[in-house]
């Protein structure tokens, strides 16, 4: 600066402003090239954290507690995910019908080390029935790939005389008021596909038990304190059938499934509105690198692509998701919501 004015000390007035201009362009391009390469430094960093992606354990949130079929879909899919992505550690964080687990990944570090094993219940859950969220399941969490799907069933206690939903529905109206059914929790796909089967039957007087996930829905159906339940189809679920612990009187499937094809479906039974999967995937914060997120939907791929994982994901009873692209899994997640919307609207249902 100080050889600056020298030389426009020297020149001429309109050589110094001449001079001057010239002078302030070749600053502003210093300028402009310092900038560019600040703001380019952080965007190399965040390549070169996902090229290195991952370099130590990864969180993986389950959001319900242990014993249901996010956890059954969990903990197998975490020993698969070993040599793919290295360590996966689960965390069960329930609550609030998964939105308590949900949440905590909707606000973590978008940094691929925290992702939650969500689907169409947290997904549903929050878009349709929260009054108060705790997060935006479409703005704050990005769909990965979809994994497996799920169907739920409608069981009852051995001791209730009934053998086919029909039979359930006219035992129910004989004794009208007495009889009740378990779900996992209010705000459920549970509740609600127990609630659209109470609207279906025209059992207004079926009496709702909701409780704090599926262990304990499970352990209430099996002594006979409450009559009926509605549960995940689970590897656990159908032992319980085949060995009389209770009787499954139908699954929410559109075709009956492989792992039991002797269970009827819904339609079958009666009630084809009852019909419905629900879609189980890992979902990453929103915001987190893309190329992170495709590292996640290729080791899902990879994983499905053996034979022996997805006949393991049949026995346990889940069925191989179809959903294996961010994308898909996106549409899949929608489309459910779309399903479910006018469900929620004829009940008025609100959770607080």
């Amino acid at each position: 600066m100080i050889e600056l004015s020298r030389q426009v000390g020297r020149a001429g007035r309109m050589g110094r402003k001449r001079l001057w201009e010239d002078a302030m362009k070749l600053l502003r391009r210093e300028f402009l090239h310092l900038a560019a390469g600040a703001a380019a430094l952080p965007i190399t960093a965040r390549a070169a954290n996902a090229e290195s992606y991952p370099a130590r354990p990864i969180r993986l949130v389950v959001p319900f507690p242990p014993g249901g079929a996010f956890d059954a879909v969990a903990r197998p899919w975490v020993d698969k995910m070993k040599p793919l992505l290295g360590t996966m550690v689960v965390e069960n964080i329930g609550g609030g019908g998964s939105s308590l687990g949900a949440a905590a990944v909707a606000r973590a570090r978008p940094d691929g080390y925290t992702i939650l094993l969500g689907g169409s219940l947290p997904h549903v859950n929050e878009a349709l029935l929260k009054s108060r969220p705790l997060y935006d399941p479409v703005k704050d969490l990005d769909p990965i790939a979809g994994l497996a799907v799920v169907a739920l069933t409608l069981a009852v206690h051995p001791s209730v005389p009934a053998r086919t939903l029909e039979e359930f529905v006219a035992y129910a109206k004989t004794d009208a008021g007495k009889v009740s059914y378990g779900h996992v929790g209010v705000g459920s796909l549970n509740q609600l596909t127990g609630e659209m089967f109470k609207m279906l039957a025209d059992l207004p007087a079926l009496v709702q038990v909701p409780y704090r996930g599926a262990g304990p829905t499970m352990a209430d159906l099996i002594s006979g304190q409450v009559a009926m339940a509605v549960v995940a189809f689970t590897g656990q679920s159908l032992e319980f059938h085949r060995s009389g612990k209770l009787r499954i009187l139908a699954v929410t499937s559109p075709q009956r499934l492989i792992a039991a094809s002797d269970l009827p479906t819904v339609a079958e039974a009666g009630f084809p509105g009852l019909t419905n999967l629900s879609t189980i995937g890992p979902v990453a914060p929103a915001g987190t690198p893309t190329v992170i997120m495709e590292q996640i939907a290729q080791a899902v791929r990879t994983a499905l692509a053996e034979p022996a994982y997805r006949q393991q994901l049949i026995d346990s009873g889940f069925e191989a998701s179809p959903d294996t692209t961010p994308e898909k899994f996106r549409r899949r997640l929608e489309a459910d919501v779309m399903f479910w919307t006018p469900v929620v609207e004829s009940l008025a249902l609100k959770i607080n």
